[in-house]
Protein backbone atom coordinates (compact mmCIF):
# COMPACT_ATOMS: atom_id res chain seq x y z
CA UNK A 1 0.00 0.00 0.00
CA UNK A 2 0.62 3.71 -0.58
CA UNK A 3 2.80 5.16 2.69
CA UNK A 4 0.61 6.62 4.97
CA UNK A 5 2.55 10.17 4.44
CA UNK A 6 1.93 9.95 0.79
CA UNK A 7 -1.71 11.82 -0.39
CA UNK A 8 -2.44 10.87 -3.94
CA UNK A 9 -2.90 14.34 -5.79
CA UNK A 10 -4.57 14.24 -9.22
CA UNK A 11 -1.78 13.65 -12.05
CA UNK A 12 0.46 11.23 -9.65
CA UNK A 13 1.67 8.63 -10.71
CA UNK A 14 1.47 5.58 -9.35
CA UNK A 15 4.23 2.53 -9.11
CA UNK A 16 2.50 -0.60 -8.60
CA UNK A 17 4.80 -3.31 -7.52
CA UNK A 18 3.75 -7.07 -9.18
CA UNK A 19 5.40 -10.04 -9.20
CA UNK A 20 8.51 -9.62 -11.50
CA UNK A 21 7.45 -5.95 -12.81
CA UNK A 22 5.79 -3.20 -11.57
CA UNK A 23 2.80 -1.84 -13.22
CA UNK A 24 2.03 1.65 -13.34
CA UNK A 25 -1.18 4.02 -13.20
CA UNK A 26 -2.31 7.52 -13.60
CA UNK A 27 -4.08 8.90 -10.29
CA UNK A 28 -7.50 11.27 -11.50
CA UNK A 29 -8.61 11.58 -7.96
CA UNK A 30 -11.70 10.07 -5.99
CA UNK A 31 -9.65 6.91 -5.97
CA UNK A 32 -9.50 6.12 -9.39
CA UNK A 33 -7.01 5.80 -11.99
CA UNK A 34 -6.61 5.41 -15.53
CA UNK A 35 -3.78 2.84 -17.03
CA UNK A 36 -3.11 0.98 -19.98
CA UNK A 37 -4.17 -2.75 -19.45
CA UNK A 38 -4.78 -6.03 -21.89
CA UNK A 39 -8.16 -6.25 -23.74
CA UNK A 40 -8.95 -9.26 -21.59
CA UNK A 41 -8.69 -9.85 -17.80
CA UNK A 42 -8.12 -13.24 -16.77
CA UNK A 43 -6.72 -12.56 -13.18
CA UNK A 44 -4.15 -14.75 -12.03
CA UNK A 45 -3.75 -15.90 -8.64
CA UNK A 46 0.33 -16.44 -7.32
CA UNK A 47 1.34 -17.23 -4.29
CA UNK A 48 -1.21 -15.43 -2.96
CA UNK A 49 -0.61 -11.91 -4.51
CA UNK A 50 -2.43 -10.95 -7.95
CA UNK A 51 -0.37 -11.70 -10.83
CA UNK A 52 -2.40 -9.75 -13.17
CA UNK A 53 -5.71 -9.00 -11.91
CA UNK A 54 -6.77 -5.93 -14.52
CA UNK A 55 -3.15 -4.88 -14.97
CA UNK A 56 -0.37 -5.42 -17.40
CA UNK A 57 1.14 -8.79 -16.97
CA UNK A 58 -1.02 -10.54 -19.70
CA UNK A 59 -0.49 -7.12 -22.41
CA UNK A 60 2.69 -8.70 -22.27
CA UNK A 61 1.54 -11.44 -24.73
CA UNK A 62 0.03 -9.30 -26.85
CA UNK A 63 0.33 -6.37 -29.02
CA UNK A 64 -2.95 -4.56 -28.07
CA UNK A 65 -3.92 -2.70 -24.68
CA UNK A 66 -7.00 -0.87 -23.63
CA UNK A 67 -6.83 2.38 -21.90
CA UNK A 68 -8.81 1.80 -18.47
CA UNK A 69 -10.31 3.98 -16.08
CA UNK A 70 -10.78 1.70 -12.94
CA UNK A 71 -10.25 2.08 -8.89
CA UNK A 72 -7.05 2.48 -7.46
CA UNK A 73 -7.66 -0.26 -5.46
CA UNK A 74 -8.95 -2.95 -7.68
CA UNK A 75 -5.79 -1.98 -9.45
CA UNK A 76 -3.44 -2.83 -7.34
CA UNK A 77 -4.98 -5.94 -5.75
CA UNK A 78 -3.60 -5.47 -2.87
CA UNK A 79 0.04 -5.17 -3.72
CA UNK A 80 2.12 -2.51 -2.29
CA UNK A 81 2.65 0.67 -4.07
CA UNK A 82 3.75 4.31 -3.81
CA UNK A 83 3.23 7.57 -5.82
CA UNK A 84 6.62 7.93 -8.11
CA UNK A 85 6.85 11.03 -9.58
CA UNK A 86 10.82 10.68 -10.18
CA UNK A 87 10.97 12.59 -12.93
CA UNK A 88 9.62 15.83 -12.33
CA UNK A 89 13.40 16.68 -11.83
CA UNK A 90 14.28 15.60 -14.95
CA UNK A 91 10.84 17.01 -17.28
CA UNK A 92 8.18 19.73 -15.98
CA UNK A 93 4.78 18.08 -15.45
CA UNK A 94 2.23 19.35 -17.90
CA UNK A 95 -0.45 21.31 -16.03
CA UNK A 96 -2.94 18.76 -13.92
CA UNK A 97 -6.13 19.58 -16.18
CA UNK A 98 -4.61 19.09 -19.02
CA UNK A 99 -2.71 15.70 -17.65
CA UNK A 100 -6.18 14.95 -16.54
CA UNK A 101 -8.45 15.49 -19.40
CA UNK A 102 -6.27 13.96 -21.51
CA UNK A 103 -6.05 10.54 -20.23
CA UNK A 104 -9.97 10.84 -20.13
CA UNK A 105 -10.34 11.27 -23.60
CA UNK A 106 -8.50 8.04 -24.29
CA UNK A 107 -10.29 5.59 -21.93
CA UNK A 108 -11.43 2.67 -23.67
CA UNK A 109 -9.17 3.73 -26.71
CA UNK A 110 -7.44 0.16 -27.76
CA UNK A 111 -3.81 1.23 -28.38
CA UNK A 112 -0.49 -0.38 -29.88
CA UNK A 113 1.54 -2.18 -27.12
CA UNK A 114 4.99 -3.34 -26.89
CA UNK A 115 6.82 -4.20 -24.06
CA UNK A 116 10.16 -2.19 -25.13
CA UNK A 117 8.18 0.86 -26.51
CA UNK A 118 4.76 1.42 -25.60
CA UNK A 119 4.39 -0.20 -22.01
CA UNK A 120 1.71 1.11 -18.85
CA UNK A 121 5.30 3.14 -18.16
CA UNK A 122 5.32 4.65 -21.26
CA UNK A 123 1.79 5.40 -21.49
CA UNK A 124 1.51 7.65 -17.96
CA UNK A 125 4.68 9.20 -18.66
CA UNK A 126 3.35 10.55 -21.66
CA UNK A 127 0.50 11.90 -20.36
CA UNK A 128 2.47 13.42 -17.20
CA UNK A 129 5.21 14.89 -18.53
CA UNK A 130 3.71 14.92 -22.66
CA UNK A 131 6.61 12.12 -23.70
CA UNK A 132 7.56 8.79 -23.44
CA UNK A 133 9.79 7.24 -20.28
CA UNK A 134 10.38 3.75 -19.01
CA UNK A 135 13.03 3.70 -16.70
CA UNK A 136 12.36 -0.51 -16.43
CA UNK A 137 13.27 -0.93 -20.32
CA UNK A 138 16.58 1.71 -19.09
CA UNK A 139 17.73 -0.50 -16.43
CA UNK A 140 16.67 -3.77 -18.21
CA UNK A 141 18.83 -3.06 -21.38
CA UNK A 142 21.69 -2.05 -18.91
CA UNK A 143 21.74 -4.93 -17.17
CA UNK A 144 22.19 -7.08 -20.35
CA UNK A 145 24.46 -4.80 -21.21
CA UNK A 146 26.31 -5.49 -17.89
CA UNK A 147 26.12 -9.09 -18.24
CA UNK A 148 27.51 -9.08 -21.84
CA UNK A 149 30.80 -6.85 -20.80
CA UNK A 150 31.40 -9.78 -17.58
CA UNK A 151 30.87 -12.55 -20.17
CA UNK A 152 33.02 -11.22 -21.94
CA UNK A 153 35.86 -10.25 -19.51
CA UNK A 154 35.72 -13.62 -18.42
CA UNK A 155 35.71 -15.22 -21.85
CA UNK A 156 39.19 -13.00 -22.01
CA UNK A 157 40.25 -13.82 -18.71
CA UNK A 158 39.91 -17.72 -19.25
CA UNK A 159 41.88 -17.17 -22.71
CA UNK A 160 44.70 -15.38 -20.96
CA UNK A 161 44.66 -17.99 -18.44
CA UNK A 162 45.22 -20.77 -21.02
CA UNK A 163 48.14 -18.78 -22.73
CA UNK A 164 49.75 -18.39 -19.66
CA UNK A 165 49.71 -22.24 -18.59
CA UNK A 166 50.83 -23.30 -22.31
CA UNK A 167 53.99 -20.98 -22.32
Amino acid sequence: MASPQQELKPGDLIEIFRIGYEHWALYIGDGYVIHLAPPVIVPLIADGYPAASSSSALSVLGSIAVVKQELLTDVTGGCHYWVNNSLDHKYEPLPVDVIISSAKELVGRKMKYSIVSRNCEHFVTKLRYGRSHCQQVENAVADIGTVAKVGAAAVIGMAVAGALLRS
